[in-house]
């Protein structure tokens, strides 16, 4: 064998040992390429954590509170001046409030359905429309008639924007959902004061058409701010439109600064989104029944205590030991019947006050939720408004009325907003829209209920309209220490 040929060979021997070498290592590159690294949509959330995009979120969907809440305490302000226009007896004016919770119980279940089917975003922008035209075209209402059927197809929008909740709950981290979702009450707060101040001002001079007209400029701003909120990413990868949660993902960690998990977002698709059978699954059944119930309570006393109030007020049914002037009139007549009897300017400020008290105890609401957990709160929080239901029996002064109110709504306020975080945690992105929707469907029975108790039965004893109010927390409070499921701290389910 020549001297090239050698040469030849041995390279070759060489060449095959170093590739021998390197092949374990070129396997292992191979094995890696083909498994990638993946991750949830909850891992990417917390890992984009709290920034630019949750305070824009906070702020538009929060404002979505003011809308909801402007339409239902529109029926406290405006009950005095339809009971004079139409001269209604008391269980009229109640049919108003208990039409509105009507459209809301039916349409509850369906925006529910329509969200976890089709997406929370199409939803809420559809019940923002919708509630803004008809509450529009309540101004124009010729008749009661014409005036109860309009106000239920408002509620019906309502339902809708309420399921904003679960869109806005949905991108929030889990270790800020307990400090950012009960902050939503000030947004409550500040509809509720609107539309006192506006009922203050505009319904001596221009009347209570006029009010509700100017009520709906905040719907009507809100339709065009919702184009900056997208499509709940959980929601997408749930219907398997995983390439628009990929970008919803990348444009929020873009806008917060932060980076999203390394590898490839992957979630299985969910078939059977929006089913009731998840709701009564063995997995969830108790906690429904039981979430349903407490959702009544919450409905019930809370617009008990906004309707209690303004009946109160306006009748001056109250115990008051130090009465001024205004106060000191009883309006009962022989007929049972109470007409003409608008608020006067110290009623509007009574119920400013009262506003005010929803967002009070905000604080306590935090710890509490950060503390003691859901369940835990929302069993101190129904004890404490048993007993104040109660005391708004006794004789007082007019500045203690105003506190027991003022402390009265902080505690019914609490208690709705605790059991709103609860049920948006407790659900998987499946059906959690549709619990949401079954769930408030079953408080609107409460808020058809309650202004019977806060508006008819009230002028017959106002021990009597109250206890029912008392006795229902007393009740929930202790069907709330049956709840299975404690939602702190805990990552929301993506599957049942």
């Amino acid at each position: 064998m020549n001297e090239p040929m050698k040469t030849q060979l041995v390279s070759a021997i060489h060449l095959q040992e170093v590739e021998l070498e390197e092949s374990p290592g070129t396997q292992q590159d191979a094995k890696s390429e083909d498994e990638k690294e993946t991750y949830s949509v909850e891992e990417a959330v917390e890992a984009i954590g709290f920034g630019r995009f949750h305070i824009m979120l906070f702020l538009i969907m929060g404002s979505t509170n003011i809308v909801e809440a402007m339409e239902i305490m529109l029926l406290a302000v405006v009950s005095p001046e339809i009971r004079c226009e139409w001269r209604l007896d008391d269980w009229e004016v109640a049919l108003v409030s208990t039409m509105v919770f009507l459209g809301f119980m039916l349409c509850g279940v369906l925006s529910g359905y329509v969200a976890d089917r089709y997406g929370r975003w199409k939803v809420v922008f559809g019940g923002f429309v919708w509630s803004a035209y008809f509450s529009l075209l309540t101004s124009f209402a010729p008749t009661y008639g014409w005036f109860i059927f309009l106000r239920s197809m408002v509620g019906c929008g309502v339902a809708g924007v309420s399921q904003g909740f679960v869109l806005k709950t949905e991108f929030i981290p889990s270790k800020y959902r307990a400090y950012l979702l009960p902050l939503a009450t000030v947004f409550w707060m500040a509809g509720s004061m609107l539309i006192i101040i506006l009922g203050m001002v505009v319904v001596p001079t221009l009347g209570w058409r006029w009010m509700i007209r100017l009520s709906v400029t905040p719907s009507v701003i809100l339709i065009f701010l919702f184009r900056f909120i997208p499509e709940s990413a959980r929601y997408n990868v749930s219907a398997g439109n995983v390439q628009a949660a990929m970008e919803t993902l990348e444009w929020i960690a873009k806008m917060n600064g932060a980076s999203l998990p390394p590898g490839q977002l992957v979630e299985p698709v969910v078939k059977e989104r929006g089913s009731w059978r998840i709701l009564f699954s063995p997995t969830f059944r108790r906690t429904s029944v039981l979430l349903f119930y407490t959702w009544f309570v919450a409905s019930f006393t809370y617009y008990g205590s906004v309707l209690s109030s303004s009946e109160l007020l306006e009748k001056n049914l109250l115990c008051i030991t130090n009465p001024d002037r205004e106060h000191q009139v009883k309006h009962h007549h022989e007929d049972g019947l109470c007409y003409c009897i608008p608020f006067a300017y110290s009623d509007y400020q009574t119920l400013l006050i009262s506003s005010l008290g929803e967002v009070a105890l905000i604080p306590l609401n935090i710890v509490l939720l950060n503390v003691f957990g859901r369940k835990k709160s929302l069993m101190v929080l129904q004890l404490l408004a048993a007993a104040l239901f109660m005391l708004v029996n006794i004789c007082t002064t007019m500045q203690g009325f105003t506190v027991l109110l003022f402390l009265l709504r902080s505690l019914v306020a609490m208690n709705f907003n605790v059991v709103y975080i609860y049920t948006a945690e407790v659900y998987p992105t499946a059906a959690r829209s549709l619990g949401m929707g079954f769930c408030t469907s079953f408080s609107r029975i409460g808020g058809m209920v309650a202004p019977f108790m806060a508006q008819v039965l009230m002028s017959q004893s106002v021990i009597l309209a109250l206890t029912p109010f008392a006795v229902a927390c007393l009740i929930c409070s202790m069907s709330n220490f049956l709840l299975p499921i404690e939602t702190k701290g805990r990552a929301l389910l993506q599957r049942s």
